[in-house]
């Protein structure tokens, strides 16, 4: 089918491109600059232009709607107007257009309010305990698109979880640089136990969910590579991959909420050039349960991870030892 991709410019959103794209879709991808993707077609534009989000989806008959603001801190009217007021352009120019499926790429933090999840499926979201302006703006939008759910414009959200992958310059470069500078905290003994997805089967969960969204509409998911690991097993096989040393700082917990409160506080009035050091929400992702039970999203999509964790992180030292070879390589 004809579709459109949003915010093909990030790890994720090229991954989801290229997967449709090698499926045999026909994909246009709308985002500020060109995607880089061999074979679709690019819409410049920002959602928040709903004129560009008009002449985008023109002709599709899918949406993947990834495109958001994802940031620990940030004015609350950039959220809106990007994760709230983009997605209603999207939504509204979708549906004209006459597309029929839809597939809103939400977030697990739209349901976690502090408490550690167990084994949770995917409760619903509620933008008034969300913790953050990201969290509460991407539960609004998830609200928004399962509302629009219709027998004649299917929509699925899907929560893709801590999606990590070689090349990623979030995540994993966050955690790399952090560690390579030794201030890579772990919270108590780091033994709260983590979902994390892999790249590729993140971006194959979504395909599935647009394949399969006249069976699976009006529900939400959350997609993971199903192998909880404690936050210390996971920080140090994504550090050891990424040739960095793994974290020895530690921190309590609660000491690190309280911090992240202030520098909250203190980014705020005065914000600095980067992401701060630590929020509370950052703090309790860290030191809190979070993992899910998979069994219903596999059967509803008709999906499951092909790369596991292991060769995930194989995958991330190959793409290591590859970039430095390749640097080193270079003449002087």
């Amino acid at each position: 089918m004809r579709v459109l991709v949003t915010g093909a410019s990030g790890m994720l959103g090229r991954a989801v491109a290229t997967e449709l794209r090698d499926g045999g879709h026909e994909v246009t991808t709308m985002q500020r600059g060109p995607s880089g993707i061999a074979g679709v077609t690019d819409a410049l534009g920002s959602i928040t232009d709903e004129a560009a989000v008009e002449r985008a989806v023109a002709g599709a008959e899918g949406i993947v709607h990834l495109a958001a603001k994802v940031s620990l801190s940030g004015a609350e009217h950039e959220f809106e107007a990007v994760n709230v007021t983009g997605t209603k352009h999207l939504l509204a120019h979708s549906k004209a257009a006459g597309a029929t499926r839809f597939v809103m790429v939400s977030s697990p933090s739209v349901a976690h309010f502090g408490p550690a999840i167990h084994g949770a499926s995917a409760d619903e979201a509620r933008p008034d305990l969300a913790h953050g302006s990201y969290a509460r703006t991407k539960a609004t939008a998830e609200l928004l698109a399962l509302a629009a759910d219709a027998p004649e414009f299917a929509v699925v959200a899907v929560r893709p979880h801590l999606v990590w992958g070689p090349g990623d310059t979030q995540l994993i470069g966050r955690i790399l640089e952090r560690a390579t500078r030794g201030i890579l905290p772990l919270l108590g003994r780091g033994a709260a136990l983590i979902d994390s997805c892999y790249v590729d089967n993140a971006a194959t969960g979504i395909a599935a969910a647009l394949r399969r969204a006249p069976a699976a509409h009006g529900n939400s998911y959350v997609i993971t590579n199903g192998e909880p690991r404690t936050v210390a097993e996971l920080m140090e096989g994504i550090c050891l991959a990424g040739g960095a040393p793994p974290p020895r700082l530690r921190v309590p917990a609660g000491v690190a909420r309280a911090a992240g409160s202030i520098i909250e506080g203190v980014w705020r009035i005065r914000p600095g050039e980067d992401e701060p050091p630590m929020t509370r929400f950052l703090a309790e992702q860290l030191s809190t349960a979070h993992w899910f039970d998979q069994r219903r999203t596999r059967a509803d999509l008709d999906w499951s991870p092909a790369v596991s964790l292991e060769e995930g992180l194989q995958r991330l030292a190959d793409h290591t030892a590859a970039t430095r070879s390749t640097v080193q390589a270079q003449p002087s």
